[in-house]
C-alpha cells in the first residue's frame, strides 16, 4: 500500500472527504466531518485509526507496528506502521472498521443516508 492506494481506497467510502486542518504534511480523511483517519506525507509511511478499545488492545498484542496513537486518544486511536510487515488486507479491514467506528455514531439521519 502506498499514500496513493490509501487515498483512493478512503475517498471511494460514502460521504468521505480529505483536508489537511492541522498543518501542511498531515492529511485527515473524515466522515461526515469526523476524523476516522489521518497520515503524514511526509517521513516514513503511517496512519492513525480508531477502533474500540478491546480491539486498539488486539491490534497492539497482535502486531509490533501497530503503535499507540501518537497525539491521539491511545485509548481509541492507533498508529499504524505500513512497512510491509501487515499484509494490506489487514490494513484495509482496520480502515474499514475505522471508518464504521465513527460513522456508527453519526446522527441517525446522516447513518440512514450512508446506508449504515
Amino acid at each position: 500500500m502506498n499514500i496513493e492506494e490509501l487515498r483512493e481506497y478512503c475517498l471511494s467510502k460514502p460521504a468521505v472527504t480529505e483536508c489537511l486542518p492541522f498543518d501542511e504534511v498531515t492529511l485527515v480523511f473524515k466522515v461526515a466531518s469526523k476524523m476516522f483517519l489521518l497520515t503524514k506525507l511526509d517521513g516514513d509511511f503511517s496512519i492513525n485509526l480508531k477502533n474500540t478499545p478491546d480491539k486498539v488492545i488486539e491490534m497492539k498484542e497482535e502486531h509490533s507496528s501497530v503503535l499507540p496513537g501518537y497525539h491521539m486518544n491511545k485509548t481509541y486511536w492507533v498508529t499504524v506502521l505500513v512497512d510491509g510487515t501487515i499484509p494490506d488486507g489487514i490494513i484495509y479491514r482496520w480502515i474499514d472498521e475505522s471508518y464504521l467506528e465513527v460513522a456508527c455514531k453519526l446522527p441517525k439521519k446522516v447513518r440512514s443516508e450512508l446506508g449504515i
